[in-house]
């Protein structure tokens, strides 16, 4: 039998203990557990960012996986802790909208309140529900208890408003919505909708002050140095800069307007 297979998406960084306490509470109930870091290098109570962040990164892992995704800067207010099960995935997650596109891409499947005592931390920390609440909660789903066994269920569900791209007849307004460790931009505009927009010519891609004529394949199409877009590996619009940083480059980030037309 393939063993349980726990997945980590924190803004917690890896300077403190705070991961490897949770990933202590996870093998103390299910020592069997195999424990992934997906990223602890979540932007610091952002929870856009989180949920963008699972988004790429959920539908790599094999069915059954547990996804312990927290960023929470609700930590230890009325916010609900929530278990999920959408599709073939579990997810456990403060009640913030952080587990959107999840929801989106997989429909609402069942969730439940974490209100079990039993299946929490014997001391409940204000600051720290990650190791109280959340690690115990995929650990006992890791076990095999019910996902009703947690708490009661739940159709209530936060949801956050994520970054779309505003398609028109004559052009796209794109937006950066991570800028990753190579300094490239990633953008919330996918594959299809842009193939879709340029099918009838050309392309041309604004972003600052720079412009670019043309989607390459890959980096390596371009010089050393010089600016390109592509389809990246989360299957979107990406502006990078080969062997170098798009966003120095540019001198922009999150939040950055690509706009695109199509090309003479």
């Amino acid at each position: 039998m393939a063993r349980p297979v726990v997945a980590f998406l924190t803004d917690f960084g890896t300077a403190d203990v705070y991961v490897g306490v949770m990933k202590g509470v996870v093998l103390g109930i299910c020592p069997d557990a195999a424990l992934v870091d997906v990223t602890h290098d979540l932007a610091p109570h952002d929870v856009h960012h989180g949920a963008h962040a699972l988004a790429a990164a959920y539908a790599h892992f094999p069915p059954d996986t547990i996804f312990v995704v927290v960023v929470d800067p609700g930590v230890g207010s009325a916010r609900r802790g929530i278990a999920a099960e959408l599709g073939a995935y579990r997810f456990v997650a403060p009640d913030n909208g952080v587990l959107t596109p999840a929801f989106e891409d997989l429909g609402p499947g069942r969730v439940v309140a974490l209100e079990n005592p039993r299946y929490r931390g014997v001391v409940l920390s204000r600051t720290f529900e990650g190791r109280d609440r959340f690690a115990p909660a995929a650990a006992w789903l890791a076990m095999g208890v019910a996902l009703d066994t947690l708490g009661p269920a739940i159709t209530d569900a936060q949801r956050i408003n994520l970054s779309r791209p505003q398609i028109g007849d004559v052009g796209i307004e794109a937006h950066v919505i991570h800028v990753d460790h190579f300094g490239n931009l990633i953008t919330d505009l996918g594959r299809s909708a842009l193939q879709r927009f340029t099918a009838s010519g050309g392309v041309r891609i604004r972003v600052a002050e720079a412009t670019i004529d043309r989607i390459a394949g890959t980096y390596a199409d371009v010089a050393a140095g010089a600016l390109c877009a592509l389809i990246g590996s989360t299957d979107t619009l990406e502006i990078s800069c080969r062997e170098g940083s798009a966003a120095r480059r540019l001198g922009v980030g999150r939040g950055a307007t690509v706009s695109i037309s199509r090309g003479e």
